[in-house]
């Protein structure tokens, strides 16, 4: 096989729309020309394994990184698996932009990628890596590059075998340490004081979409109205879902919209959420450019009015918000789908449940989850009673 070299140090990640409307992202080199194979991974990962636009994205980014390391250092990409310690001490260090002339951070400098980026980039860099030994684009030894045979008593006990019998399984050489941080949700007060500062229904039903069902941003922009099931019985819709509810489905969108979870849900709603929906449908109607659309949320005071709601205009609303509610931080959207997580467990939710509400694939992406907060475990100490009170209650 030859070994294959890249021209120029400059990888960036590009959008490619086709005709059909369907778009992903691919790399390009410093010349503006297509890396073929990076290309031809980022395609099979779009169509042959139907992820969404925004992983290709975030995959071609990565893959461009891993490029940019291996004609930086003078390796060919084909057998660079060799040296993945050095390049995660680069992923550490390296400027977010290439130049000629780079400058590293010093020791006592903050690193440019924190442990969790890092560990993203590998993941990604480590799928490329496995799609070419697949097909024949680089040799065969690289897997035994990316992954040792473990033993199944390094699994948690809720994952191993049955009869506690030792199983052999791939895991991964290379990761990075990341800090065991309790969930960065939005607080109860954040969100009373969001939805305070909303000038608009529409508004007020996003927040509380986000901090009341747990919807996340893309799933969010995505729901059309029929979706939407805010009745007593929806039998007669055709649902045999009991109750108010909603459902998150995957598919294609005009807006770039994408539903993370392969598998559909639907999600009970609560009176407070049905009447921010019943008060927003009260003032879309208003507004006779938006009659036609069948999409939830839809802009209503800039932009074309009547389309379909951006990605990013989530998070320009929630940043707004935050600094009209004169909150000490912004709010991220993903802030008030932790929120909503952490206020189910506390309540008493199972992991099960919690899993099936926030549309994970499995309950093992829910454990962070149980982790109890601060206010939750000095609640649990003051539940304990004082042996001090229990004698002095006694009869002598």
């Amino acid at each position: 096989m030859n070994v294959q070299t890249l021209p120029s140090t400059i990888f960036r990640s590009f959008r490619v729309l086709l005709p059909s409307g369907v778009a992903y992202w691919t790399v390009l080199d410093g010349e503006l020309r297509v890396v073929d194979a990076a290309d031809e991974f980022l395609r099979h990962l779009r169509f042959g394994r139907h992820s969404a636009e925004s992983t290709t994205e975030a995959y071609a980014g990565s893959v461009a990184l891993y490029l940019r390391w291996c004609q930086e250092s003078g390796r060919a990409w084909t057998t660079g698996s060799r040296h993945l310690g050095m390049f995660m001490v680069w992923l550490r260090h390296a400027p977010r932009h290439s130049s000629s002339t780079p400058v590293f951070t010093g020791p006592g400098t903050k690193d440019v990628r924190g442990p969790r980026r890092v560990n993203a980039v590998l993941a990604a860099v480590r799928e490329f890596l496995k799609y070419t030994v697949s097909t024949g684009a680089a040799p065969a030894w690289v897997i035994d590059q990316l992954y040792e045979i473990g033993d199944s008593h390094d699994l948690p006990a809720e994952v191993r075998g049955e009869y506690g019998i030792p199983r052999g399984y791939a895991k991964v050489r290379h990761r990075l340490h990341e800090p065991d941080e309790p969930v960065d949700r939005a607080t109860d007060a954040e969100i009373v004081a969001l939805v305070r500062a909303c000038r608009s229904a529409r508004d007020r039903l996003i927040v509380l979409l986000m901090a009341r069902a747990g919807i996340r941003r893309g799933e969010l922009v995505g729901l059309r109205r029929a979706d939407l099931h805010f009745v007593l019985d929806a039998r007669p819709l055709g649902c045999p879902v009991p109750g108010s509810h909603l459902h998150v489905v995957r598919r294609d969108n005009v807006n770039r919209a994408w539903a993370k979870s392969r598998n559909s849900r639907s999600v009970p709603v609560d009176a407070l959420l049905m009447q921010a929906h019943d008060q927003y449908v009260i003032e879309r109607a208003a507004i006779a450019a938006a009659a036609e659309s069948d999409f939830l949320l839809v802009n209503l005071f800039r932009g074309r009015i009547g389309a379909p709601m951006r990605l990013g205009a989530i998070n320009e609303l929630m940043t707004s918000l935050s600094c009209r509610a004169a909150l000490r931080r912004s709010v991220r959207p993903h802030q008030g789908r932790h929120g909503f997580a952490d206020n189910v467990v506390a309540a008493g939710g199972q992991l099960d449940e919690l899993a099936e509400l926030l549309g994970h694939d499995s309950p093992m992406s829910s454990q962070p989850y149980l982790h109890p907060s601060h206010e939750r475990l000095r609640d649990a100490v003051e539940r304990v009673p004082s042996p001090r009170l229990t004698l002095e209650g006694e009869r002598p």
